[in-house]
């Protein structure tokens, strides 16, 4: 091939310098409240699986994960069919398993919920009471 049939290539533009990784809307050093409340939510979660999660059946466990995951504000409110249909459990089986971890420490029962009056709401514990 002949170099003066060739083609000249267009020159390649600069290279784009990459913006700087300082969030603008809050000062440095000082972690947003959000942040603070995803750590505190790893904390319970991590005592759970470190301490809790062996000594607890499949049932329980599901149950429990659920109830964390519905925690807002210190409280999980949720329906026991609601339980029951996301663990894949009967809905006696989802009562029963919420008697175990009542009976365990792994949570408590903040308000009795039922026909007219809406779902129960639960506090859930990494840990047991002692």
């Amino acid at each position: 091939m002949n170099n003066e049939n060739a083609k000249q290539l267009p020159a390649l533009p600069p290279p784009i310098e990459p913006k700087a990784a300082v969030d603008e809307r809050r000062p440095l050093g000082k972690p947003s409240a959000n942040r603070k409340a995803t750590a505190k939510r790893f904390v319970v979660l991590n005592s759970f699986v470190d301490e809790s999660l062996s000594t607890l059946c499949r049932g329980d466990i599901a149950i429990w994960l659920i109830l964390y995951r519905d925690t807002r504000e210190g409280t999980a409110r949720t329906a026991q069919s609601d339980l029951a249909r996301r663990s894949g459990m009967s809905i006696r089986g989802a009562a029963k398993a919420l008697k175990r971890l009542e009976k365990r420490g792994l949570m408590k029962v903040v308000y009795r919920g039922g026909l007219n009056r809406g779902a129960s709401r639960y506090r859930v514990l990494p840990l047991p009471d002692t």
